[in-house]
């Protein structure tokens, strides 16, 4: 069974930075596409960027483009989103997500129903 964990979510004002973790259980990371998503109160699920495990290739949405960076881990089983220059429209729920078996040339998806396995999400709180 697979488990998506996420962590490192909290306050920060304005301006600051976060890490957040996303780490699985039960399988890893090798041949996957992995994305964050973020959703705000009253708002849609929300597509923050994606890595493409097997040549490290990323998408991100232009609304944190140049501001979020998304890495691999040491490890297959880990993920990080670097979380830079928050503002408070970045408050919300952040989720991690991983498609399997994804081919090596396909785009990396940004819409949901293209993910199988979520996490719990983790809440970060931006003030101002």
């Amino acid at each position: 069974q697979v488990q998506l964990v996420e962590s490192g979510g909290g306050l920060v004002q304005a301006g600051g930075s976060l890490r957040l973790s996303c780490a699985a259980s039960g399988r890893t990371f090798s041949n996957s596409d992995v994305a964050w998503f973020r959703q705000a109160p009253g708002k849609d699920r929300e597509f923050v960027g994606a890595i493409k495990w097997s040549r490290v290739g990323t998408n991100y949405a232009d609304s944190v483009k140049g501001r979020f960076t998304i890495s691999r881990g040491d490890v297959m089983n880990s993920v990080y989103l670097h979380l830079n220059v928050l503002k408070p429209e970045d408050t919300a729920v952040y989720y991690c997500a991983a498609r399997w078996g994804s081919g090596y040339y396909s785009p990396i998806p940004d819409i949901p129903e293209k993910y199988a396995d979520w996490g719990q999400g983790t809440q970060v709180t931006v003030s101002s």
